[in-house]
């Protein structure tokens, strides 16, 4: 889940130097979204992750 935020994060990135490059608001919408959708992964792969350990079988 990690790879994929990081990802996210990566395109997110390119598409803000597009945006400022060539000042197209399209561009910025579309970090905008990409970076919630990064957010969103995170923030489930932290939910998902704070799951307590299998108890031992005796």
């Amino acid at each position: 889940m990690l790879v994929l935020t990081l990802g996210a994060a990566a395109i997110g990135f390119g598409f803000l130097i597009l945006a400022l490059m060539t000042g197209s608001v399209v561009w910025a919408w579309a970090c905008i979204v990409v970076c919630i959708v990064g957010a969103v992964l995170l923030l489930v792969g932290a939910l998902t992750g704070k799951r307590p350990p299998p108890e031992p079988d005796k």
